[in-house]
């Protein structure tokens, strides 16, 4: 018996120097994370370079919630500008309770595996991570007005910075449809260096004739860097309608690579709410998303905004106000034609957009894009969707939508500058039963959205093959546009806003597989002043 009781006491008195000289946490009042860790210990972990969850008490058994750890851990480490380092093999398991990790420093996931939980949140708008800058934003003072392609603002910068700017008297983006809305105030961002010189590979697009406000947040200098994790989202049971899921790795810093990271999906039922990307990028610039697995979202439907049936948006990759983001060799894990699940991304007011070596379900641009570039791709069911401005590549790329590009109907289909096609295949609608058209869009020239609407400039098509085997035996042959106004057959039709058709399309060595020649529309009239010039 009293060697029992020594062994107890040994054990105990065991336990009570090991919790001395360990790092703990604990919560406060007001449910913060404090971390207690003695100076020896904190001076071990600068030696070794870097922290792991498990140091702050992780458990990594896919049973135990592990989101206090993990937040603990990133505090300790952009405290000390340490590294974070997953377990290996760890599977982490994140509970619904609301709690971000902060992360400031690189962060090395490797082969450990997340569970997200998703079925009963406190917060469904609290991202699970949250890539930050320590660097704050701050308003600029003394400028009242902008003009678009404007290469100087009349300010010193503490560094190059991202500046954002708003003026809430004007209305763009007035949605038409379903989902109709009454826009949104008029943005834009940009990057300028500390003497104000704005980087004009992504201009200002807009003038601004007032600034409600104008911030400006510096940007990192130094790359940070975020490798591997196998992250697993239980869905949510929620009511389908439009409360969207941010249960997410949210990307809110200038200079990221995100490099080998896998996200599944598990449990979608027979309803649930959709998502707003769990790669969510917004207000930064150069992100850099590569070698990584994502996910589509199985498509819900509810009653939208004009008060009919609508199917939701549901995304596993958003970008939203963010200049120079690239996805380079990602693909996804469902079928990229399986119309059961949502286009895999979504972009909004960004610029200077790039797929390159994707295998995705979608591009998609809601509210404009400033330059985008599709190359070594292939695109699924939804194609390539998109309004906006400047140059927009596709090259040596296989498209599976209806057109090769979708000009958005909602944003009133419209493009000011060109497109760019080259060294492509078009297999339209996947290759099922259709009539194949390139350009895809409709105005009826009677809805203000905002601003003027424009066709592409100048279309320039080169080395393109369109596989349009199964057609339809009334089939004329491929157009380059399809009828974007039905009721615009003579001159008699008058638009209250004016939409401004392509000036001209450039042909060169275009291929069918039906052997028909490409045609202009099946609405002659509409397009009668378009020069398309055949360089074969």
């Amino acid at each position: 018996m009293k060697q029992k009781l020594f062994f107890s006491l040994f054990l105990f008195l065991g336990a009570c120097i090991s919790q001395k000289h360990s790092p703990s946490i604990s919560l406060d009042e007001n449910g913060e994370i404090t971390i207690n860790i003695p100076e020896e210990e904190i001076q071990k972990l600068r030696e070794r370079g870097f922290v792991n969850y498990s140091d702050f008490g992780a458990k990594g058994d896919g049973r135990t919630d592990d989101i206090n750890s993990i937040a603990a851990t990133h505090q300790f480490a952009n405290e000390q500008g340490l590294m974070v380092k997953a377990d290996k093999e760890a599977i982490y398991y994140i509970s619904g309770q609301e709690r971000t990790a902060i992360i400031q420093t690189d962060t090395d996931w490797g082969t450990a595996s997340f569970i997200i939980n998703d079925t009963l949140v406190e917060n469904r708008q609290a991202p699970i991570f949250l890539v930050s800058s320590s660097l704050e934003p701050f308003k600029i003072e003394g400028i009242t007005s902008l003009e678009r392609n404007q290469k100087k603002i009349d300010v010193t910068l503490p560094s190059t910075c991202l500046v954002t700017v708003t003026d809430t008297s004007v209305r763009r983006y007035i949605r038409y449809g379903l989902n109709q809305n009454n826009g949104a105030p008029q943005t834009d961002i940009f990057v300028a260096d500390k003497n104000g010189k704005v980087d004009m590979n992504a201009p200002i697009v807009w003038d601004f004739e007032r600034i409600s406000k104008i911030t400006a947040l510096p940007m990192d200098s130094n790359k940070l860097t975020i490798t591997g994790g196998r992250f697993i989202t239980i869905a949510n049971k929620a009511e389908s309608k439009y409360t969207y899921y941010s249960r997410n790795i949210a990307i809110r810093r200038s200079n990221v690579i995100v490099d080998g990271l896998e996200h599944r999906i598990t449990a979608e039922g027979a309803h649930g709410a959709p998502y707003g990307g769990f790669i969510n990028i917004r207000d930064c610039s150069y992100v850099v998303v590569k070698n990584s697995v994502f996910t589509g979202h199985k498509t819900y439907r509810t009653i939208g905004a004009a008060g009919k049936p609508v199917s939701m948006g549901s995304y596993d990759l958003t970008v939203n106000r963010a200049l120079n983001v690239s996805f380079i060799n990602c693909k996804q894990t469902n079928d990229i034609n399986d119309r059961t699940y949502w286009g895999i991304m979504a972009s909004n007011y960004s610029k200077n957009l790039l797929y390159d070596s994707c295998t995705f379900s979608r591009f998609d641009a809601h509210m404009g894009v400033a330059n985008a570039t599709i190359k070594n791709s292939e695109l699924g069911h939804m194609g390539i969707n998109a309004i906006g401005t400047g140059i927009f590549t596709v090259e040596n790329s296989t498209i599976r939508g209806r057109t090769l590009i979708n000009l958005r109907t909602d944003y009133g289909s419209t493009w000011e500058g060109e497109f760019h096609i080259r060294d492509c295949v078009f297999i339209p609608a996947n290759g099922t039963f259709s009539r194949a058209s390139l350009i895809g869009g409709r105005n009826h020239g009677q809805h203000d959205f905002g601003y003027t609407c424009f066709m592409p400039k100048r279309i320039i098509i080169e080395n393109l093959h369109i596989d349009d085997t199964n057609h339809p035996k009334d089939y004329q042959s491929p157009a380059i546009f399809v009828n974007f106004n039905p009721e615009m057959r003579n001159d008699s039709y008058t638009e209250k806003f004016p939409y401004i058709i392509t000036k001209e399309v450039i042909l060169k060595n275009v291929s069918t597989a039906s052997g028909l020649e490409l045609r202009v529309s099946d609405n002659p009239f509409m397009f009668k002043e378009v020069k398309v010039i055949d360089e074969e």
